[in-house]
This record gives structure tokens, sequence and C-alpha cells, in this order.
């Protein structure tokens, strides 16, 4: 993985709970899980045709000064 032993995973995860702190981990986790899971959903539901959402005309940006 990467050229990355235990060893080195475990100074990763020993800087991260120096970091974050040990309560802020299982929070941590659950956001970037809330993103992916987030990210999968608008992967699944969208459409390809993003510009039927942006305000305006569709083609392309606008000057409003």
């Amino acid at each position: 993985m990467f050229g990355m032993g235990a060893p080195e995973l475990l100074v990763i995860l020993v800087l991260v709970v120096l970091i974050f702190g040990a309560g802020k981990i299982p929070e941590l986790g659950k956001g970037i899980g809330e993103g992916i899971s987030n990210f999968k959903k608008g992967l699944r539901d969208g459409n390809g045709d993003d510009a039927s959402r942006l305000p305006g005309d569709g083609q392309g940006p606008q000057n409003h000064s």
C-alpha cells in the first residue's frame, strides 16, 4: 500500500490522535462518511445536465457589473 508498512501507519494514527484528540475522531469519521454518502448520492441522482440548475440562460459566465 504505497510502500507504507505498519510502523508508518501507526505513526500517522498517533499524529491524528494528537492533533484532533480521541474524542473528535468519531465525529471526524462520521463527517467523512456522510460526505462520501452525499457524493455517491449526487453521482447516482445526477443527470449530467448541470447547466439547467444554474441561474441564467446556460450560455456561460455572466458579467453583473
